[in-house]
């Protein structure tokens, strides 16, 4: 079966940055996975070579992305540019960590 090439969307990409102070560590990575859980999109993160999914917790915690880490999102899908929004928001609002003490 042929596929028509609008049926395979483009790959949507967004960069982001981290902000809050502890970096990507088991609390924001388990908020990522949630919120990637919500899609359909095939949603990965990228820190310079190292591409993960972003439905894995273990991966994404091997990246030991700290502040101030540039990242690149990538989705494709039907609601890619969804997914980046309410994923990039995350980034955006420091995970809701921003302000708090370090524990």
């Amino acid at each position: 079966m042929n596929q028509n090439p609008q049926d395979t969307p483009i790959p949507l990409q967004k960069q982001v940055v981290i902000i809050n102070p502890q970096g990507l560590h088991a609390r924001p990575a388990d908020m990522l996975v949630r919120c990637a859980d919500g899609f359909d999109s095939t949603i990965t993160i990228q820190k310079g070579s190292e591409t993960v999914d972003c439905r894995s917790i273990l991966s994404l915690l091997t990246l030991g992305a700290t502040e101030g880490t540039e990242l690149t999102l990538t989705a494709q899908g039907h609601d890619a540019e969804a997914a980046l929004a309410a994923i990039g928001e995350l980034f955006e609002l420091g995970f809701h960590e921003l302000g708090q003490p370090s524990q």
